[in-house]
């Protein structure tokens, strides 16, 4: 299929608008973007996506179009092909005759796939970005705010116990469909009781004894199917099919041979990590996480938007990620991103999740951002007491350090964190430190004779010694307040365009999701403020409404 640019952007049927207007009077939502920002996709941006040879096909311009407004309203495909056929409204913003017939609805699954392969939902973001930056309803520099929500994975979760069943089921599966013959030669009589209906947990014994021998006959299930298909004699491309190398990797994972050779289910705590262990077998890129009392298997999408009072709030970057990439590993790329867009803030207001030394140094060196957020409490055993970190006098110059009782020490030295982050380990003599009579004050070892002190490399710990100093003041409390209001848009792409449910399976689809949905909000948000709509304040109770201010 080959594309034949006719684009969107030239001028509207003269017939279209005359009956838009009788019908529309005071406008819609289609309607004032198309006034406003004119045509916002055009074939030409979508040329990559297509080859030079074959059927034409439909416009990918308005294609990208109809997308973005099927989000902003939350239809599925079949509504969003009849709303081109039916709404005159939707002809008037893809500059379409009023006898257009449109298409057929399975056309908007294949240009998602063609988006998916491409990124191309991040050029319907940009697109949309870009418009408002040429009507003056977006500029750099200002303030911005990010935070997160949890994406759920479309796929069911999955008990550990259920997990290896499935995961059993899905290979056998696969390997029916791909060669059924060569199967039903090695099949045991027994699996089909076992594996040929979906596992429900409900149908697993309770007591975890019980639980754990049919996870072990799962998993020598699970062996012996792999040694079948890794036998000399099978047929090497058996060896390829995705559901096959899945079982294959999450045995590793959940299994271990003793000496005897038999199947042994591994202990959780000697599984992988949560960023390396696979959770359910239709879709490897899930991955489980847990944030204080939330637990998910899926996703993490992270939003950033501006925060001007005279300019719509509008989202500039939608990050998903895997479920357990932390949040403090964000800021960097968030920055990046917009760097590429010229759409840096001044100042960037994020949780205490974000801000760290890394975030904060950076941030300023690399993009001359003024980072704001939280820092994360001293949590030493001296902290807040006389004798904490912060009474300690540091000369970087002369790297040397001297404790709240004037003992000077010189004994100074590079190091690395648990993490493997770089640190600076200053330690005092024993001469000084054993005849202090505050030594137990300050030394939290009841035997230690000595105290040392690991800091930030300068740049990091002058900047969290700062940050820390300043989220004390009432001043900067009051201009936190702004933060908040990245809830409501979260709170907006959960009830508006179902945020946290991920519609497709894998990374990059739930990726082009949440770029969709971010050029969706923002073309409501755009819409809300051409005709004047406030914005929501923040909701208070009767009761708090009645709390003293003094």
């Amino acid at each position: 299929m080959s594309m034949r640019p006719v684009g969107g952007a030239g001028e509207i049927p003269a017939e279209t608008v005359r009956v838009a207007q009788a019908a529309f009077p005071k406008g819609s939502l289609a309607i004032r973007i198309r006034d406003e920002l004119g045509a916002l996709f055009t074939d030409e941006q979508f040329a990559a996506l297509f080859p030079s040879r074959g059927r034409p096909a439909w416009s990918p311009g308005r294609l990208a179009l109809i997308t973005v407004l099927q989000f902003v309203e939350g239809l599925p495909d079949r509504q969003a092909a009849e709303a081109v056929r039916a709404r005159v409204d939707w002809k008037y913003a893809l500059n379409l005759e009023l006898t257009d017939p449109g298409f057929d609805h399975s056309v908007l699954s294949e240009f998602r796939d063609r988006l998916v392969a491409a990124d191309g939902g991040q050029e319907l973001f940009d697109r949309v970005l870009a418009a408002a930056r040429a009507s003056g309803l977006l500029r750099a520099g200002g303030r911005a705010r990010t935070d997160a929500t949890h994406v759920l994975s479309s796929v069911r979760s999955l008990k550990r116990g259920e997990f290896v069943i499935e995961t059993v089921r899905a290979a056998l599966n696969a390997l029916a469909a791909a060669a059924p013959d060569w199967l039903a030669e090695r099949t045991e009589p027994d699996w089909f009781d076992r594996y040929c209906a979906r596992v429900d947990n409900y149908w697993l014994p309770k007591h975890p004894a019980k639980r754990a021998a049919i996870a072990e006959q799962t998993g020598t299930d699970g062996m012996r199917i792999l040694r079948y298909v890794f036998a000399a004699q099978a047929p090497v491309w058996l060896r390829e099919l995705p559901a096959v190398e899945f079982l294959r990797r999450a045995w590793v994972q959940q299994f271990f041979l003793d000496e005897a050779g038999q199947v042994r289910w591994r202990d959780l705590k000697n599984c992988p990590p949560g960023a390396m262990r696979l959770v359910t077998p239709y879709d490897e890129e899930v991955r489980y996480a847990k944030k204080q009392e939330t637990k998910w298997d899926g996703f993490k999408v992270h939003l950033t938007e501006t925060c001007e009072p005279h300019t719509p709030n509008l989202l500039t970057d939608v990050t998903t990620t895997p479920a357990t990439v932390a949040d403090d590993r964000m800021i960097p790329v968030v920055h990046a991103r917009l760097a590429q867009r010229d759409l840096l803030p001044d100042e960037h207001w994020a949780d205490g999740g974000y801000v760290n030394a890394a975030s904060l140094t950076s941030a300023l060196r690399e993009y001359g951002v003024d980072l704001h957020g939280p820092v994360k409490p001293n949590t030493t055993p001296q902290a807040g007491s006389a004798y904490g970190q912060h009474a300690f006098t540091i000369n970087w110059g002369q790297k040397t350090a001297t404790c709240p009782r004037g003992a000077t020490t010189n004994s100074w030295r590079q190091g690395k964190s648990e993490e493997g982050l770089p640190v600076v380990r200053v330690r005092f003599s024993k001469k000084d430190c054993g005849p202090c009579p505050v030594l137990r004050d300050c030394v939290n070892s009841p035997t230690g004779r000595q105290r040392e002190l690991n800091l930030r490399p300068r740049e990091g710990h002058e900047a969290i010694q700062h940050a820390r100093a300043l989220q004390q003041t009432e001043q900067w409390k009051d201009r936190y307040k702004v933060r908040a209001g990245v809830e409501g848009t979260i709170s907006q792409g959960v009830q508006a365009h179902g945020l946290r449910r991920s519609r497709y399976r894998g990374l990059t689809k739930t990726s082009l999701q949440h770029q969709i949905t971010g050029a969706a909000i923002n073309l409501a948000r755009i819409d809300a403020w051409l005709i004047g709509t406030r914005r929501a304040h923040t909701r208070v109770s009767p009761l708090e409404a009645l709390r003293p201010t003094g």
